[in-house]
């Protein structure tokens, strides 16, 4: 393009490698050596490879005053040139032994002056509507599907920094060839020298005009994740490199515009969540976003848009969450045991990495149940851990408070009402685990103001109670003083209740009140021993009011879940908190029963306990140290005394009482998974492990 096809009438002369062409490439003069084609531009010096020849002396003359009117060109140019090296062997001569230039790659650079001139005027070409050939010249230099060789990388390089210094030339519509080729480089393509050049340009147009900055901005967002057959190598090491050389570059443009555009975050905001990848994105694609995500987050550019970054982490990890189908993990096995039975002693130790099959979404594994294979699974097990690492980071950084204030927000709006939510709520629990005196009292008292306020919807206080409980169950960081304090909160509230209220059962009217007292039966179920081993917390425990609540005419026993009912009256029995006749329950062997289907409503939440046990392999690794399994927590809760609980024929019947209830179980399809069975069990003691409820099957099962 540049020597028109190697037209005769753009042959210069010959060189020592072969003939030299005319090449226009932004008004300045270029040479093309063959049969080793490279553009030469002639700028601050001259031919440095010339022909010797011992001709007469007119030709030499010729020559000497062709040389000089090199000399003289550059002397005389707007800006001024010395050149340092003039001999002989530097001038070269063409066919009438006139002096030409310089043949040899090695040059010096334009002036940035001079460069910018000619980029100006390739660009005023276009709009004044004259010869385009310099633009579509300059336009060319930026599209390459091959790797570059070194001569043009150089020529690339000089392209960008020549447009940096015209950005105010350019035109959003004559010019709209050009802001597209610069649209479709990708950083991943090119070296440092490329990568520094591209974005000194961007940060200069974003900053020429308002119309370029959501452009620029767009441009860099795309740049978060590579090109699609750039994933196989992201986590070898020449990948990991190439990842850290282009999001280092991508996040100090995003920093320059910020500085020279103050409305220039608000935009980004916006962009970062348009571009976020769909849940059917590759895993990779997914997790390199998310980085730079997070790497907005710890940035620079303010809290606003750290805080931005958080909800759409937040809104992505449910995203994910709810697409892992109840099918996928529920147990449909006819010999499963109950809420209390579900998990397992050796739930407490990993799986081991031989035992697993990828080609079966979930499987038992010594005698552990796990999601693994499970596409989507693996996608949200990538960002949990990714999120866990940046949240122990930022505790590690003193920026826990600041984050865990948009993450409560977060939780609040997203998390709290998220239907069939099964592990994105982590997220918060493992920020608790990690400041339980700031961040896990900040958590409890929001989900006890929610629960306990009239001005929530009923759905919100019965998820945030049922949360509250989960958590104040599960949380090994937890002191047993913090759990009774907010025990005795919720009990407090329950029997205040009972207090105004004189009518009898109804599930549906007492929702509120009815997940509050299952939220305490609950806890107890958890809590109950380590409770009654401290003598001060133990006399704040029989002193409240529990019998006025479970007997009263309301009757929560009877429309809770029979199978929390069942577990808590063990305990409570043995520790004597209140009398309960042998006969006064009948719960015909069912883990759940209409009463409770009727105040859990359409979402089931008196089945949504939302901290049972974490299945996700590979983040599971930062919830196991604070969490408690039912085999922890039955050490911790269930009282052994002497007589009938502790007895050898009592025993006996348990462990009968458990062999028939295995085999009655009650089926009962949840209203939107059409055919879907939950075989549900109910349960007795036992001293296997965990306590998942039944909605959550998905946990740990023996083999």
């Amino acid at each position: 393009m540049a020597t028109r096809n190697f037209r005769p009438d753009s042959v210069l002369g010959e060189g020592g490698f072969g003939s030299v062409s005319r090449a226009g490439l932004m008004s300045s003069l270029l040479l093309l050596l063959n049969p080793e084609p490279t553009l030469l531009l002639l700028s601050k010096s001259l031919i440095k490879k010339v022909f010797k020849d011992t001709g007469s002396g007119c030709p030499r003359l010729k020559a000497a005053l062709g040389a000089a009117k090199g000399l003289s060109f550059l002397h005389n140019s707007k800006t001024k040139v010395i050149y340092r090296d003039f001999k002989t062997s530097n001038v070269f001569l063409d066919s009438d032994m006139g002096a030409v230039g310089d043949e040899h790659a090695e040059m010096e650079d334009v002036s940035d002056y001079e460069l910018s001139h000619y980029v100006r005027e390739a660009l005023k070409s276009v709009l004044e509507g004259k010869t385009t050939d310099d633009y579509d010249q300059l336009i060319g230099n930026m599209h390459h599907n091959d790797r570059l060789v070194p001569d043009e990388v150089a020529m690339l390089v000089t392209v960008l920094r020549a447009l940096t210094g015209a950005v105010s030339y350019i035109d959003v519509v004559h010019h709209r060839a050009l802001l597209s080729s610069l649209c479709g480089m990708s950083l991943w393509n090119y070296g440092p020298d490329v990568m520094d050049a591209l974005m000194e340009l961007i940060v200069a147009l974003a900053a020429s005009n308002g119309r370029y900055v959501d452009f620029c901005l767009d441009m860099l967002v795309s740049n978060f994740i590579p090109p699609f057959n750039f994933l196989e190598i992201l986590k070898q090491p020449r990948g990991l490199a190439k990842k850290d050389q282009v999001i280092i570059r991508v996040h100090l443009a995003l920093k320059g515009i910020a500085d020279l555009v103050p409305l220039a975050p608000s935009r980004l905001e916006q962009i970062v969540r348009e571009r976020v990848p769909n849940v059917f994105s590759k895993e990779a694609q997914i997790v390199v976003y998310v980085e730079n995500m997070l790497k907005l987050e710890s940035g620079d550019l303010g809290e606003p848009v750290g805080n931005s970054m958080i909800f759409e982490l937040v809104n992505r990890l449910i995203d994910l969450d709810v697409e892992i189908g109840w099918d996928e993990i529920l147990l449909d096995d006819p010999n499963s045991k109950g809420i209390f039975e579900m998990e397992l002693e050796d739930m407490a130790r990993p799986v081991d990495e031989t035992e697993m099959d990828v080609d079966e979404p979930q499987k038992k594994y010594s005698g552990r149940k796990v999601l693994w294979g499970n596409v989507v699974a693996q996608k949200l097990d990538a960002l949990m851990d990714l999120t866990f690492d940046h949240l122990q980071s930022c505790f590690k950084n003193g920026r826990l408070h600041q984050v865990f204030k948009a993450l409560l927000q977060s939780f609040q709006s997203t998390v709290l009402n998220a239907y069939k939510s099964k592990f994105a709520q982590f997220v918060v629990f493992y920020a608790c685990s990690l400041d339980p005196e700031t961040c896990g009292r900040q958590f409890e008292s929001k989900l006890l103001e929610i629960f306990c306020s009239t001005i929530y919807p009923q759905d919100w206080r019965m998820s945030a109670v049922a949360y509250l409980a989960s958590y104040l169950s599960r949380a090994k960081f937890l002191s047993t003083e913090d759990v009774t304090i907010i025990l005795k909160s919720l009990v407090d509230w329950c029997y205040k209740y009972c207090k105004n209220q004189s009518g009898e059962i109804n599930p549906k009217n007492h929702r509120v009140f009815y997940a509050g007292c299952q939220a305490v039966m609950y806890v107890l179920c958890f809590r109950m021993r380590s409770i009654l081993a401290t003598f001060q917390l133990k006399s704040q425990l029989l002193n409240m009011p529990l019998e006025q609540i479970f007997k009263h005419p309301l009757d929560p026993l009877e429309v809770c879940l029979p199978s929390i009912v069942e577990e808590f009256l063990h305990q409570a029995k043995a520790a004597g908190l209140f009398s309960v006749s042998d006969d006064t329950f009948v719960f015909h062997h069912l883990l759940e029963s209409d009463m409770s289907r009727a105040f859990g409503g359409f979402q089931r939440l008196d089945v949504f306990f939302p901290f049972d046990p974490y299945l996700l392999k590979k983040s599971e690794r930062f919830i196991r140290p604070n969490f408690i399994y039912w085999s922890m927590g039955k050490s911790l809760g269930v009282l052994v005394t002497e007589g009938e609980f502790g007895s050898e024929e009592a025993t006996g019947k348990r462990e009968e009482m458990r062999m028939r209830r295995n085999h009655t179980l009650r089926k009962t399809p949840h209203p939107s998974d059409g055919n879907m069975d939950f075989s549900r069990p109910n349960f007795p003691d036992t001293d296997e492990s965990n306590a998942t409820l039944v909605n959550k099957g998905y946990l740990t099962t023996q083999i």
